[in-house]
């Protein structure tokens, strides 16, 4: 068990400790998108949906969730966001909503899952805003897709 960082000599779950970690500027971005059908993607483009604007709204959400993230997932550690950059936009060809959140810090540790929980809340929000026109939205492709900072060194998606 000596190699898993997250449990203790007798197999417990902790949290890791970062206290050793060099304070350095992290960066992390996510993406996810969520498919519609014609009409609902329609409603959204010509502000139809009745609960508001979908798009700002699930972009609040995407922006709150990242500074919620250590309330959701157990073994996250608290860090003071430096700054989040949600973004959401209308793509025709694919009749979704694409999103993508960029996250900075300067701490101990990475900022991944800040990044991953705002593009998931916003997503979730798009679905909650839309779902009395449309129950089958999919939500998809919620995937990390850089980051940088940390021992770990940086990391790009191809």
């Amino acid at each position: 068990m000596s190699d898993f960082t997250h449990f203790d000599s007798e197999g417990n779950a902790r949290m890791v400790t970062v206290s050793e970690k060099d304070i350095t500027r992290r960066t992390a971005t996510a993406a996810g998108r969520v498919l519609l059908n014609k009409n609902t993607f329609e409603l959204i483009k010509n502000s139809g949906i009745k609960k508001g604007d979908v798009l700002t709204v699930a972009q609040i959400a995407g922006i709150m969730g990242a500074k919620r993230t250590p309330d959701l997932i157990p073994m996250c550690h608290p860090v003071i966001i430096d700054g989040a950059d949600l973004r959401l936009w209308l793509n025709e060809e694919d009749i979704s909503v694409e999103i993508e959140a960029t996250i900075t810090c300067t701490g101990r540790t990475g900022v991944e899952m800040e990044a991953i929980t705002a593009c998931s809340v916003a997503a979730i929000t798009v679905y909650d805003m839309c779902k009395s026109v449309q129950r089958d939205i999919v939500l998809s492709d919620i995937r990390l897709l850089s980051k940088s900072g940390g021992v770990h060194g940086d990391y790009k998606r191809e």
